[in-house]
């Protein structure tokens, strides 16, 4: 594990970027197992594919890179399928996800953002409008591992929106849709279901084929090859962010317990690959905490997982005092931002760019994967600087409403045309011109 002293005071800006790039070796790319490949090659081909071939050649690379066998006419995911999985689940699951669900709904609905009333300036009217985007798509990886939560975190808060249509789509990894995935479904009344993998169902959800009527957005993470296809997409089809691997920035002082640090970067690290960083102005924390991942690691169900991301991507940084440590979390960006100090409202506010923000020593970061409400699909790589966590919002698109009176076009005319004139737009200077031309004058 990278232990790193920072023992200037300040940090100059080059100290600063040393730090972070130490910090960020890994990155999106190098905490990627198949970096060596050609991935955008790989995806514009295959996007290119679905595009042209609709169903069939869905089903064929679906079939090969899935280990399925899959047919145009089995893409669509059966809703007897759906109700047979929603049935065959545990009660103690479903008993569960009721409550998660319901404390997703009610963050959701709090943060829904208002559309206020439209205001007067004289005789014009001006306001804004929220509607919900119509069609949306739902990708749930089924690699390594299914994770319902995020189904739960992607699907809720565009129920929440409004949203018409949500279609989900789903890798049949081994020859089958995840079982755990289609109760989900059941559960959260989604009618749509299609059974395509990685980039190909980027693919078919952007460009739609004879089954498949395209999608307005597409949101949920995924692999290396599901990020390049989002990213490739962006502008045809919404897209909600390129996300990178798992990662938690903890800023923490010598009140923290060096055992619930430990266990907290731990977990990061078991999503493999995952990134936990520790900040402390305390020497004797961070020899503590890298005891405590050594004594933990090794009883945790995913031990050799753990050990690798431990190893690549995480690291203790000492570093002179907690302004320091501060303002490195800012340059940081994380995804994941724990605060644990005597003065946590002080490094809150010095700290602007997170993507969730977990506040003092009670509240690990699998209170916001699993239950509190806010969605854990989050922004990384430090594009939290310019991107927030998945919400109700993203599935709504605000629109401008301008109404003018007579007396309102009469007042702005002029103005509206000299601004045209001055860029040569005559055109755009006539359509307010004639509105007040007399009918003799024309």
């Amino acid at each position: 594990m990278k232990i790193i002293q920072c023992d200037k005071k300040p940090l100059s800006n080059p100290d600063v970027q040393e730090v972070l790039r130490l910090l960020r070796s890994g990155g999106i790319t190098g905490m990627d197992e198949t970096s060596d490949l050609d991935i955008p090659g790989i995806v514009s081909d295959i996007l290119s594919q679905v595009k042209t071939g609709g169903n069939q050649a869905a089903a064929e690379l679906t079939s090969r890179l899935d280990n399925a066998d899959i047919s145009p006419g089995t893409i669509p995911v059966r809703q007897d399928a759906v109700t047979n999985a929603h049935s065959a689940a545990k009660p103690e699951f479903l008993t569960l996800i009721r409550k998660v669900i319901g404390n997703i709904r009610e963050y959701q609905a709090h943060i829904l953002i208002p559309e206020p009333a439209p205001f007067s300036r004289g005789a014009r009217r001006l306001g804004v409008r929220y509607t919900p985007i119509e069609r949306v798509g739902v990708y749930v990886p089924g690699g390594k591992a299914l994770y319902p939560s995020t189904v739960l975190m992607t699907i809720v808060p565009a129920q929440v929106a409004g949203v018409k249509e949500i279609v989900m789509v789903s890798p049949p990894t081994g020859g089958e849709i995840n079982p755990m995935a289609l109760a989900l479904a059941g559960e959260l009344g989604i009618t749509e279901v299609y059974q395509l993998g990685g980039a190909v169902a980027i693919g078919a959800l952007a460009y739609g084929t004879e089954t498949i009527k395209p999608v307005d957005k597409i949101v949920g993470p995924g692999n290396a090859f599901v990020a390049e296809a989002k990213r490739q997409l962006f502008g045809v089809v919404g897209i909600d962010s390129i996300a990178g691997p798992s990662e938690v920035l903890i800023v923490a002082d010598d009140t923290a317990k060096p055992e619930w640090v430990a266990a907290d970067i731990l977990a990061q690290a078991e999503h493999d690959p995952g990134s936990g960083i520790l900040l402390t102005p305390s020497a004797t924390l961070a020899d503590r905490v890298e005891k405590e991942i050594v004594s933990q690691k090794g009883k945790l169900q995913r031990a050799e997982a753990i050990r690798s991301s431990i190893d690549k991507y995480s690291a203790l940084i000492v570093t002179p005092d907690l302004d320091t440590a501060c303002s490195l979390a800012k340059e940081f960006a994380a995804e994941h931002l724990q605060i644990v100090t005597r003065d946590n409202d002080m490094c809150l506010k010095k700290i602007p760019h997170a993507g969730a923000v977990f506040i003092g020593p009670h509240t690990p970061v699998s209170l916001g994967d699993y239950y509190a409400g806010p969605s854990h699909v989050l922004p990384t790589g430090g594009t939290s600087k310019f991107f927030g966590p998945l919400s109700c919002n993203d599935f709504r698109k605000a629109t401008s409403t301008i109404e003018y009176d007579p007396q309102g076009l009469q007042e702005d005319a002029a103005h509206v045309a000299d601004f045209a004139n001055f860029e040569g737009l005559t055109a755009h200077a006539e359509t307010v011109n004639i509105r007040l031309r007399k009918p003799d004058d024309r």
